[in-house]
């Protein structure tokens, strides 16, 4: 019952990772993975895509959510992206809700004072904490160190630039996971995590519901 406005910082059109391009993703169904990609397609159609500057000129007050999806991506600039952060301050200071999965919650690290100068404390393993991010305290999850172990060691030697769960916790993130590969999802005031790729059904059901309770009450 939601319309779905795909947003890139640019306003370019996402492209897959073929990686994900799997039937285990998919409940072990390659018929559904295909629907899902047929989806998309008509998600990522000319025109579609906004760009962040977009999104933010014509009023974020138009959007009753926002939904993070992962994958690597996120870690390459989302999360030390200003344009990110006052996205996300609109939808946290309104309490929309706000829900993430996988990788796409290092996003969040973006809605603090100086998210770019933080990356590099943590890639230099100097991070002490993040200065006024607005998730402060908040229960949350991200794919977990023991899942991103499994994922580099397919890098053939090649090392991440670093460990998201560990980023997150740095900022000030309560972190909570369950056992690699199971479904997990934390629910903190407008803020709904997903762990990994499996969480999906389970976050997607948790967001509508919080989504339909705002309606309800607006």
């Amino acid at each position: 019952g939601y319309t779905l406005t795909p947003v890139t910082p640019r306003g370019n059109r996402p492209v897959v990772d073929k990686h994900s391009v799997d039937p285990q993703y998919f409940g072990g169904n390659p018929q559904e993975m295909v629907r899902i990609g047929a989806v998309v397609e008509g998600l990522l159609g000319a025109g579609k895509v906004l760009s962040l500057r977009e999104v933010l000129a014509s009023g974020p007050e138009r959007y009753a959510g926002l939904f993070i999806p992962g994958g690597h991506a996120p870690l390459i600039d989302l999360a030390k992206d200003p344009e990110v952060g006052t996205l996300l301050r609109h939808f946290h200071d309104n309490h929309k809700p706000t829900a993430a999965i996988c990788h796409g919650p290092i996003a969040l690290l973006a809605a603090q004072a100086d998210p770019a100068g933080f990356e590099q404390s943590v890639i230099a393993g100097k991070a002490d904490g993040a200065r006024e991010w607005i998730y402060d305290g908040y229960r949350m999850t991200i794919f977990s160190d023991k899942e991103e172990a499994v994922f580099e060691g397919s890098l053939g030697g090649d090392k991440l630039r670093y460990y998201p769960a560990k980023a997150m916790a740095q900022a000030g993130g309560s972190m909570q996971f369950v056992a690699p590969w199971q479904p997990g999802v934390v629910i903190d005031r407008e803020l709904i995590t997903g762990q990994n790729p499996f969480s999906d059904h389970a976050l997607a059901s948790a967001f509508i519901a919080a989504l339909d309770k705002q309606q309800g009450e607006g």
